[in-house]
């Protein structure tokens, strides 16, 4: 039995944490609220901002840590990695998590590997991005260097657009205090699940994202299969495959977001961890049939091996959605909520949830984290799950008042 830490304790980590558990480990929770949704499933809480690495070390020393993980958390992995270097336990190296959180190193990183990267630049002033912008003569994007759930980020097409966003990009840069500028890709946008092993990296699942109209920066749907006959598919795993590989990074889940521009596949970001909104507990595991949690805990504990996760013939064929829902009309007061019961009963449909309820005013989502909710659909085929799908939006809706 290992002593395990895990951070943070929010809902996302449930998956993990039981699984902890059920593979015998002793646990302990590390997370700012009062009453994290992992605190009762762990050994112990500790309460504390995860960035307190002082308090934490302390704490794991007295309680003899000897494993720490997480995922789902983009900026819990600086933590991981500083914590993992103190206490000399198997985790992810300092240079591993600046790379995999930090957009303008993974810019550079791609220049110096000969992938495919936009143009772009590091900026500190409002100044320095307007000047890029009118250099550049296209849309862009600004974007903090290491924010998460799409804050801070927007598109900009005028000086008064890159003016007008750019000090609230910058507020949630963590690292450095800068934002990176780059050329504004038009094409679709995918999501790239995989798994690394120290001597290969392997692509457990694709998806196929679609967006909300208000704003082309928040996913409203993302589309899983193994194949796609409109992309190259082989092509994404490939130079999602040579990033990796070319990465210090020694195992652990990856999260890539790409977009196709000209047959083209540009990396937006890449993180040393899975998945959120339940991607890599559900998702991922479904579309591969492997037991990707048992590997990543069992590399923590120090049992890192070499295993196959190529995908076998008999999943290929499967199909999964993670499908956020739509604010009718733009907002309102809710009155009423019709087809719970489905979400609830149909078979296929593997987790749900509603950020409000009745008598709360939702409105459009303004970032990821304020999307009002979601269905995750796992299905064998593209056939059963288009039915599904076609089923909870003919049954599903949300009444005002």
């Amino acid at each position: 039995m290992s002593r395990v830490l895990v951070l943070p304790g929010s809902k996302w980590q449930l998956p993990l944490v039981k699984k902890i558990k059920e593979m015998g480990h002793w646990l302990c929770v590390v997370s700012p609220e009062q009453n994290p949704p992992c605190a009762e499933v762990a050994d112990e809480f500790f309460r504390s901002d995860i960035f307190a690495v002082d308090n934490i070390e302390k704490y794991a020393k007295e309680h003899a840590v000897d494993a720490i993980v997480s995922d789902e958390c983009d900026i819990a992995m600086p933590v991981v990695a500083e914590l993992g270097n103190r206490l000399k336990l198997r985790a992810m190296s300092k240079e591993t998590a600046a790379l995999f959180t930090d957009k303008f190193l993974m810019r550079e990183f791609c220049i110096k590997h000969g992938l495919k990267s936009p143009e772009y630049r590091l900026c500190k002033t409002a100044d320095e991005a307007v000047e890029f912008l009118k250099n550049l003569g296209k849309p862009i994007i600004i974007k903090p260097l290491d924010s998460n759930a799409s804050h801070g980020v927007f598109k900009a097409e005028t000086e008064a657009e890159v003016r007008e966003h750019f000090e609230e990009s910058l507020s949630f840069s963590r690292i450095e205090h800068a934002v990176l500028a780059e050329r504004y890709i038009v094409g679709t946008e995918f999501t790239v699940d995989g798994i690394k092993t120290p001597n290969a990296h392997y692509t457990l699942a694709i998806s196929e994202k679609k967006h909300f109209k208000h704003n082309v920066n928040i996913a409203n749907e993302l589309y899983f299969t193994h194949a796609n006959p409109r992309f190259d598919y082989e092509k994404l795993k490939a130079g999602n495959d040579a990033f990796v590989m070319a990465s210090p990074l020694e195992y652990g889940f990856t999260h890539a977001e790409y977009k196709c521009e000209d047959g083209e596949f540009y990396l937006i970001e890449i993180g040393a961890r899975g998945g959120g909104n339940m991607i890599s507990s559900v998702i991922t595991q479904f579309m591969s049939g492997y037991d990707t949690y048992k590997y990543l805990i069992e590399c923590a504990t120090g049992n890192v091996q070499n295993k196959d996760f190529s995908i076998k013939d008999e999943y290929k064929e499967r199909a999964s959605i993670l499908k956020f829902f739509k604010t009718p009309s733009g907002g309102g007061k809710v009155k009423n909520i019709l087809g719970l019961d489905y979400l609830e009963n149909e078979p296929d449909i593997k987790e749900y949830k509603l950020n409000f309820g009745i008598c709360d005013t939702i409105e459009d989502a303004k970032n990821d984290s304020a999307r009002i909710g979601f269905f995750i659909a796992c299905s064998d085929s593209v056939d059963k799950l288009d039915k599904v799908v076609s089923q909870v939006e003919e049954k599903f809706k949300i009444i005002y008042f």
